[in-house]
């Protein structure tokens, strides 16, 4: 890795005052993402199939940190900060998700991938099912992580009975007007703990330095209102994204994960309708935050699907070369 203090580290950072965080065999980079500047954490196999990984709400790139090394073994791997998250830039744009998928997908080709595997984890599985939608014929597959997707697996109203709202209270909190802000704006920290404590089977999963480092990502300039702006744009996402399905379903194959405390019950059931090779699996003893809980039972299920999915491919070829007689 550079020096901290080194050119390149720092070379088009838009969040400077945010710590950077290492990952071994990662390096951080920065793009122009369709006028936007992302910054990505890239490593593992430069000739390697491409996974895309995008984190949600109130994490980073960061998330990942758990699973990205052992892809890397065989993957190339780029998890990429959404706008307003982390050490991308937080425009005062729309945040719907398909203009979003739209920055990402020109982050990736930036960085010079021109098809690639996406996995994603709650509001960065917003956006890769709008993704998915947009540039369907440069992704390979796709993975979704325990996310209540707007217009897809997300309810049409948060629930009263307080067995379930506390897992979906603040969908409606993050709508209302100024409030949010009024009540977050410095104590960015208790609210983001909440997150990450309460959500988890085990509420020590995050230490302290890991809530600071997320609630300090959220506190940076213009990261609060970024963060609610997802939740705000997220009736013209459901809008984009029925738009997009009354063209089209999901024809890349999906995994829906799922966790045994999670948010969705069952990622795949609620995304079948609209996709036509949808499967899943549920996570045992974890709660929403997957890929911190359970490590290694995502890695697994991620690698399973893409080497499964790339063999598929490579039979069918195989059967369209004999029957126009290719060997």
């Amino acid at each position: 890795m550079n020096d901290p203090a080194s050119a390149p580290r720092v070379s088009g950072n838009p969040v400077r005052d945010l710590p950077l965080h290492d990952l071994a065999g990662f390096t951080h980079r920065w793009v122009e993402a369709g006028g936007v500047r992302l910054h990505a954490v890239e490593g593992g196999r430069a000739d390697g199939p491409a996974v895309v990984l995008l984190a949600g709400f109130p994490q980073t790139w960061w998330a990942w940190r758990k699973v990205m090394p052992d892809l890397a073994e065989r993957f190339h791997v780029i998890a990429i900060d959404l706008p307003g998250q982390g050490h991308s830039e937080r425009p005062d744009i729309s945040y719907d998700t398909h203009t979003v998928a739209a920055h990402v997908h020109a982050a990736v080709e930036a960085l010079g991938v021109s098809t690639y595997w996406l996995a994603a984890h709650d509001i960065g599985a917003w956006v890769a099912f709008s993704l998915a939608l947009k540039y369907q014929s440069q992704l390979r597959g796709l993975a979704l992580l325990d996310a209540g997707i707007p217009g897809i697996t997300l309810p049409d109203a948060v629930p009263t009975d307080p067995e379930q709202a506390w897992k979906t209270w603040h969908f409606a909190f993050h709508l209302v007007p100024d409030l949010p802000e009024t009540l977050l704006d410095g104590r960015e920290r208790e609210y983001v703990g909440w997150f990450l404590k309460v959500k988890t089977l085990s509420s020590d999963t995050f230490d302290g330095a890991e809530i600071e480092q997320y609630a300090a990502s959220v506190a940076a300039g213009g990261g609060l209102r970024a963060s609610l702006a997802y939740y705000r744009d997220a009736a013209e996402s459901a809008r984009k994204n029925h738009e997009a399905l009354e063209r089209q379903r999901l024809s890349v194959p999906v995994l829906g994960i799922s966790s045994s405390h999670g948010s969705i019950p069952d990622m795949a059931a609620s995304i079948r309708p609209w996709a036509d090779h949808a499967t899943g699996i549920v996570v045992p003893d974890a709660g929403h935050f997957i890929p911190d809980e359970q490590p290694d039972a995502v890695t697994a299920a991620l690698i399973g699907f893409l080497t499964e999915a790339d063999e598929g491919e490579e039979n069918n070829e195989d059967e369209t070369g004999r029957k126009h007689g290719r060997r």
